[in-house]
C-alpha cells in the first residue's frame, strides 16, 4: 500500500487508520532517513491505539512502552551496537508478545527480525515540496 503526505497531520491520520488493522504480535519495520516522519508515523499508531500518552523517539531508551487497546512497544536501534544487545533488553518477549512493536533502524538488527511483519518506507521528495512524503507499507513473511 502506498500513501503520500503533504502534512505531519497526513502522515498522522495515515498511521491511525492503519493502527486499526494491527493485531497482538503484529511487528512493523520503520525506514527512513532522519527527519522523514517515522516518529510522526508512530504518534499516528498511537492515536489509533488509543494511546493518549505523548509519544518520542526512544533514541537513548531503545524502547519506549505505551498502553492502550493493545500495548505499543516503540524501538529506536540507531545506537545498537548489535543484536546481542536486543537480546539483553528482552527483545524477545517483545516482539513476540502480547502488543504492536515497532522498530525504527531495523536494518541495524536485519538477521533477527521476524519474517511476518510490516516494513514501512517513508522517503521523502523536496522537489515535490518540503513536506511531500510516500509512506510505502509492505506486509512480509
Amino acid at each position: 500500500m502506498k500513501y503520500i503526505s503533504n502534512s505531519y497531520e497526513e502522515t498522522q491520520n495515515i498511521a491511525s487508520a492503519f493502527a486499526l488493522s494491527l493485531r497482538e504480535g503484529d511487528v512493523l519495520c520503520m525506514y527512513g532517513d532522519l527527519g522523514a516522519g517515522k516518529t510522526a508515523f508512530v504518534q499516528g499508531l498511537a492515536i489509533g491505539l488509543g494511546i493518549d500518552t505523548h509519544i518520542t523517539s526512544p533514541t537513548f531508551t531503545i524502547v519506549n512502552e505505551y498502553s492502550g487497546t493493545l500495548p505499543l512497544y516503540h524501538f529506536d536501534v540507531y545506537r545498537i551496537a548489535d543484536s546481542d544487545e536486543m537480546y539483553e533488553i528482552g527483545y524477545e518477549e517483545y516482539v513476540y508478545g502480547n502488543g504492536v512493536s515497532v522498530i525504527e533502524w531495523p536494518q541495524r538488527i536485519e538477521d533477527i527480525l521476524p519474517e511476518k511483519r510490516y516494513d514501512i518506507t517513508i522517503s521523502q521528495d523536496y522537489d515535490k515540496g518540503d513536506n511531500y512524503r510516500m509512506i510505502d507499507i509492505q506486509e512480509m513473511g
